[in-house]
């Protein structure tokens, strides 16, 4: 395990990630043009003392933005700031999940026809909600399903880019989700 900084502290992101990064720059970016006016070694200060609640009280070295934001308006109402801070807006984009494996169960072995026909209604279905990422995971094991096989062959790599070249045909047809994002894993 790599040893974190002791100015640092581990935040989760909505998606997942862990980040660690300096107490001080995350306060930084965080407060930003809210903070102009404010002192900047009193917000310095607080930052600080969040870090130290957080590690040596509570022993913990991750926290999700919201933690720490909300500790730290605590901190600096304590020393008679009132700073609202808004909370950042994800910069992640909306992201619709669809499974493939589940689809080639549905079909059955053999039945790609079915197959096909069940990814373009999912497909439609998951546009519905207008993604900007659509993501189809289980592409591999999709297809060694509908072969029926073991281990990768010829063919399962021949339907592999037949799906592929499938589900972009099909995307690339809806002219009103030009700007959705397709990630096939």
């Amino acid at each position: 395990m790599i040893l974190l900084r002791r100015d640092c502290l581990v935040f989760n992101t909505p998606a997942g990630e862990s980040i660690p990064c300096s107490v001080d720059k995350v306060t930084v970016e965080l407060v930003g043009a809210t903070g102009d006016s404010l002192d900047k070694e009193l917000i310095r200060n607080a930052a600080r003392a969040v870090l130290h609640y957080f590690k040596e009280e509570l022993g913990r070295n991750s926290v999700t933005v919201a933690e720490f934001l909300a500790a730290l308006e605590r901190a600096l109402s304590g020393l008679g700031v009132n700073l609202k801070v808004p909370m950042p807006e994800s910069a992640l984009p909306r992201t619709v999940e669809a499974d493939l494996l589940g689809l080639a169960f549905r079909s059955g072995k053999g039945c790609e026809l079915f197959f096909f026909q069940s990814l373009r209604e999912e497909l439609r279905r998951k546009l519905g909600g207008s993604p900007e990422v659509l993501l189809f995971r289980g592409l591999r094991v999709c297809v060694k399903q509908l072969t029926g096989a073991r281990r990768w062959s010829s063919r399962c790599q021949l339907l592999n880019d037949q799906i592929v070249e499938y589900l972009r045909t099909c995307l690339s047809a809806d002219k009103s989700r030009a700007s959705c994002a397709l990630v096939i894993s």
